[in-house]
């Protein structure tokens, strides 16, 4: 018997569509990279290298590939959804919403919870010994940051069902709109200067990327009617690459792509008009080089490698600000050399720090990645006869787990002990609060999705 990767990878159906499987790595592991490249670590705390050298902005373009991936879990939602109700017996649709949603959320929630219950003990123990000062309690601070990409991909998931009939109806018409949304929103956050309007872009924007996943599993971001192959991909990234530069140059839109240390507008928190433009242009690109990257994953090794990868992503993504901040707090402690940033001394350091940053990285993965490995699911077999209210039982699950995601990101880890607390829509929230909603939506969506297999 071979290793379970290479069994794995050999037992890969002929249909499957390999290049999602890449894509939805290569956007974290870009991810990964652009937070270790960008820390700005001394021993006052972290910064921003491109608030350092604003010269480097424009590479945001290149390394905000977080559209990439909502994209994809928009294509891998539809799919799974569909084939759940292939599946299910007449009038379980409630039973349907409920193991849908199980089955995306087993692998996100399961080591998202561990990531934060290992902190959560870490954090309280470090501050009732009175620590948490210093670079320990930026970390704490920063750590749970990257949660938020878990609260908006569950708001995905959870939306999935409406949406998708949305776009079996309309099309390109369901994209449309929503895209008009969150232009909408932008006018009137701009323009008229309504408050907190700007907040409801962090559905539109990235449910609107999300809805072209389901054009790409209907196969309509390809030929269309009187296009040659490759005219739409084109058309696409063209229009959302030129779009998103007239925004930039002549609106309230600043360059980079990512969040900047005291800017006033940022393109990412609330998401912006143009962001969603960048977000066409990556999508429409990414599917320029669709054909090329089919042909490399049919060689078996290059295939082994993104099933591997696969097998590990979230878990990587969820340590791997632990890891940058274990190499810095380690050289602070060794008394190790660290230049000022992006000075000559800065960037020879970084290969090394990059490279150490990986091996650490790797060593929690070890350590943790079997919770992303998924439980048994029933949903895969069947259903049978819908427990009542198990469709609201799951959203209520699933909503519960998005805000107290979204909240444990605000607030992070730091002053547990006093108190501290963060605004989630106006209602003040604390990190103990937080954890409590995610553990309990999180088991509300594990029994609302659990059932007897149906052969």
């Amino acid at each position: 018997m071979g290793s379970p990767v290479r069994v794995l990878a050999e037992a890969t159906p002929a249909t499957r569509d390999r290049y999602v499987d890449l894509l939805r790595v290569a956007s974290l592991g870009v991810v990964v990279l652009g937070h270790w490249m960008m820390a700005a670590v001394t021993p006052d705390g972290v910064g921003n290298l491109l608030a350092v050298v604003p010269a480097l902005q424009p590479l945001t373009w290149l390394l905000q590939v977080m559209p990439v991936f909502f994209f994809v879990g928009g294509f891998s939602h539809a799919l799974s959804y569909r084939s759940l109700l292939r599946k299910r017996p007449e009038g379980s649709a409630d039973s349907v919403y409920a193991a849908f949603l199980r089955a995306r959320l087993q692998r996100l929630l399961r080591p998202t919870m561990v990531f934060v219950l290992v902190w959560g003990a870490a954090a309280l123990l470090i501050q009732l010994l009175g620590g948490g000062g210093g670079l320990t309690g930026v970390t704490l601070r920063l750590v749970t940051q990257p949660l938020w990409f878990i609260g908006i991909y569950l708001a995905m998931v959870a939306f999935t069902p409406p949406l998708l009939r949305l776009h079996e109806r309309y099309g390109w018409g369901a994209f449309a709109g929503l895209a008009g949304a969150a232009a909408a929103v932008d006018l009137l956050r701009f323009a008229a200067g309504v408050p907190y309007v700007e907040f409801l872009n962090f559905a539109f924007v990235w449910l609107a990327v999300h809805q072209l996943g389901f054009l790409r599993a209907d196969g309509r971001l390809g030929a269309g009617p009187g296009l040659r192959p490759l005219r739409r991909p084109a058309l696409l990234a063209g229009a959302g690459l030129v779009t998103a530069v007239a925004l930039v140059a002549f609106g309230p839109y600043p360059l980079s792509m990512v969040g900047m240390p005291g800017e006033k507008v940022s393109n990412m928190a609330p998401p912006t008009l143009a962001l969603l433009c960048h977000g066409l242009w990556l999508v429409g690109a990414v599917e320029l080089l669709r054909a090329p990257a089919a042909r490399l994953l049919a060689r078996p090794r290059a295939w082994r490698t993104v099933v591997a990868a696969n097998g590990v992503a979230m878990t990587a993504f969820l340590w791997h600000l632990t890891a940058m901040l274990g190499v810095y707090g380690a050289m602070l402690a060794l008394d190790a050399p660290l230049p000022e940033p992006a000075t000559a001394g800065w960037w020879a350091q970084t290969p090394l720090r990059l490279a150490a940053a990986a091996v650490l990285t790797a060593g929690l993965v070890a350590a943790f990645r079997t919770f992303e490995r998924p439980a048994p699911s029933s949903a895969t077999a069947g259903f049978s006869a819908p427990g009542t209210g198990s469709g609201l039982l799951a959203a209520l699950g699933a909503t519960l787990c998005l805000l107290g995601v979204l909240g444990l990101s605000m607030v992070g880890l730091a002053g547990l002990l006093e108190g501290r607390t963060a605004l989630l829509i106006a209602v003040p929230v604390s990190a103990p609060a937080a954890v409590a909603m995610t553990l309990c939506g999180w088991l509300l969506v594990e029994r609302a999705g659990r059932g007897r297999a149906v052969r």
